[in-house]
């Protein structure tokens, strides 16, 4: 079931108590209780392999090699793992601050929308991150109606806060694109795959090229600490509103349909066929924005700038000037090699001891875990940590 694993777990890990950690053979295993299932995590020392995981079923009285989505974290110099609810946490030791906490989710709503449509063992891992994120904004309307002078308003005046998701696509790059700069390109059966297994949070096909907004895409803006917006038609937003992204969703109207006919003639840019066309799709898309209840707010651009002025009131940017300062580093811990992990409640504790020359520090961190958003195949955010506990002894 799902494929051959990295590694081979012996076969007598099955029996006996599930003591967390094991080093072998420069191989570090955990092992986890889940319902009757044992989840055993192992990596190699060199960090050359990922992480791979696999389940013993007493049902089944056999080892289960689970179909392994999201992003596989590397193997390192050893890692922890403690269950907390539905899902397994994983601290590596010896990595960078930002890539020592991973959840491997084994039962939450997305592994059981997977499980149920690949037919197979699922389980999938996701990154945990320090703090939250700003939601997201999508942004809609039809063509001709000012949404993209009104981003690049927001941009302008708001350049460090705001960023936009790169998108997919499956068509050749143009002259002068660039990859993971205009679009990500990629193959057709990797974006197809990557759809099927939830990857994406909008796609749409034109001209045989698939296109699309990947859930990785709008992650790195808020790894970078902006807020993305997503420039999106009604029929994306659609697809983002049903799947597991909050976000605010904002529809661009125009006055008229007159004053919006009026704009696209002005342009000057399409032929009266063309004009016509975008007429039709507008007023079908608007109909939709109206009576969707996908979108939050109805934004009517009769006046740019007083427009632009409503859209800075609904995001919540009145009273900001325009050279926003800059934020203040992200909080990471900073995991020693020697530590142990335990669970009390919706706290982990971190029993860290760091030696030195003359003495060795011990240390306790309270990982809070009781504020968890988003998860895979995306980050899983609202982690929060404080040190309560500090102590020196002569070696």
């Amino acid at each position: 079931m799902g494929e051959a694993p990295a590694f081979l777990v012996d076969d007598d890990l099955q029996d006996g108590p599930l003591s967390g950690l094991e080093l072998t053979n420069g191989t570090c295993k955990t092992r986890t209780i889940f319902g009757e299932k044992t989840y055993v995590t192992v990596g190699a020392d060199d960090g050359t392999l990922s992480i791979d995981v696999q389940i013993f079923d007493p049902s089944l009285g056999e080892w289960v090699y689970p179909t392994v989505l999201g992003t596989k974290p590397l193997s390192c110099k050893g890692h922890s793992a403690v269950l907390f609810e539905n899902r397994i946490l994983v601290l590596k030791k010896g990595s960078k601050p930002d890539d020592q906490i991973w959840f491997l989710e084994v039962d939450t709503d997305y592994v059981r929308q997977q499980r149920k449509k690949l037919g197979t063992e699922v389980v999938a891992w996701s990154k945990g991150v320090i703090g939250n994120a700003e939601k997201p904004i999508v942004i809609s309307g039809p063509s001709g109606v000012g949404k993209g002078t009104l981003i690049s308003m927001l941009m302008k005046e708001f350049p460090s806060m705001f960023g936009f998701s790169v998108s997919h696509t499956t068509r050749a790059p143009r002259d002068m694109e660039k990859n993971g700069v205009h679009y990500h390109f990629t193959e057709k059966s990797v974006m197809e795959k990557e759809i099927k297994n939830g990857k994406f949070l909008e796609f749409a096909s034109v001209h045989g090229n698939l296109y699309g907004t990947s859930v990785e895409a709008v992650e790195v803006v808020a790894d970078a600490g902006k807020r993305c917006i997503l420039d999106i038609d009604v029929q994306g937003a659609r697809s983002v509103k049903a799947s597991s992204l909050e976000a605010i969703f904002i529809f661009i109207c125009p006055p008229s349909m007159e004053e919006l006919e009026k704009r696209l003639r002005d342009r000057g840019t399409e032929t009266e066929e063309q004009i016509l066309k975008r007429l039709r799709n507008a007023s079908a898309e608007i109909e939709q924005g109206k009576s969707s209840n996908i979108f939050d707010f109805i934004l009517y651009n009769d006046n740019l700038e007083e427009s632009y002025e409503r859209l800075k009131k609904l995001l919540g940017l009145n009273g900001f000037v325009a050279a926003q300062p800059k934020s203040a580093a992200p909080r990471e811990i900073n995991l020693p090699m020697d530590h142990s992990v335990s669970k009390l409640d919706d706290k982990i504790i971190i029993n860290c001891i760091t030696s030195g020359p003359d003495k060795e520090s011990k240390s306790l961190i309270m990982l809070d875990v009781s504020s968890l958003k988003g998860g895979a195949p995306g980050r899983t955010r609202g982690l929060d940590f404080h040190v309560i506990g500090l102590m020196n002894q002569l070696s």
